[in-house]
């Protein structure tokens, strides 16, 4: 069976059914997701601060995105995936932009890739207009864009017209461009509810929503929230589990379990001895 397709995703988006996206960095949690059904794969640079130990996405590098994306490829049969593009890989020039996307596609086997682009981002538009040209399948991210945490000075929910929050006529127009240079979807993220209905309505492509509300054509999660793996949650998602408390426990009986000699038992090892 081969992946979902962006008509596929299209089609979808026209019958009205809601999209649905995770973000995975290795195979087994890949592997799960898409047996779990989701239509879409972000190996997000969100695999910066959830999998790879950092305080934020700026450090992730080609090379561990790569990683991650090779092995979430080779863990997925159906679900479209779709590989971010880390800080400082894209838009110094066009050559090196076009080159770094065309990795993900050949060497990580991702169906995608996506871009921030910061409002009225006229070097990313460019850049995602070059891509989509040359056949390379492009998912926009307005919004908040943590890659640009640093200028933006902190995770401040956009869409609420002052000094750290861009207007919402600003998003809508970003999304209109995007819309134009190609994108088959646009990630919409910590806005509010009004931001991403109004860009929602100005598309004719779809929108996946993380913190934008219920007016959106999708939605994506970081997988470790969703999971509640790694402690804080946020209002913008919501935990499904709590593998924090079951992995603590299987941690603490293994160790109990190893401290007493109760493991291994007899059915643990091989040709056992004669008590």
């Amino acid at each position: 069976m081969s992946r979902t397709s962006i008509p596929d995703l299209h089609e979808k988006y026209r019958d009205g059914k809601p999209l649905s996206m995770l973000t995975a960095y290795d195979a087994p949690i890949a592997r799960q997701i898409d047996r779990g059904g989701v239509d879409m794969i972000l190996v997000g640079d969100t695999a910066g601060d959830n999998h790879l130990g950092y305080d934020d996405t700026i450090p992730v590098t080609m090379d561990e995105a790569l990683s991650n994306t090779s092995a979430v490829d080779r863990a997925v049969e159906d679900a479209m995936v779709i590989a971010d593009l880390p800080f400082g890989s894209y838009g110094q020039s066009m050559e090196t932009s076009v080159d770094n996307a065309v990795r993900f596609l050949k060497e990580a086997g991702a169906d995608a890739v996506k871009l921030e682009t910061a409002p009225h981002g006229e070097t990313t538009i460019e850049i995602i207009d070059r891509l989509t040209e040359l056949g390379i399948p492009v998912q926009g991210h307005i919004g908040l864009t943590p890659q640009r945490m640093n200028q933006i000075g902190g995770g401040y929910i956009q869409g609420r017209n002052h000094s750290s929050s861009a207007a919402v006529d600003a998003l809508v127009e970003t999304a209109e461009r995007l819309e134009a240079a190609g994108v088959f979807a646009v990630v919409l993220e910590t806005v509010t509810e009004e931001t991403g209905k109004a860009v929602t309505e100005a598309m004719d492509v779809p929108t996946i929503g993380i913190g934008a509300g219920r007016y959106v054509d999708g939605q994506v999660l970081v997988i470790t929230d969703m999971l509640g793996l790694g402690g804080e949650s946020f209002t913008l998602s919501k935990q499904y589990a709590d593998l924090d408390s079951i992995i603590s426990d299987a941690v603490e009986t293994y160790v109990a379990e190893v401290d007493d000699s109760t493991f291994p038992a007899e059915e643990n090892v091989y040709d056992p001895l004669e008590e």
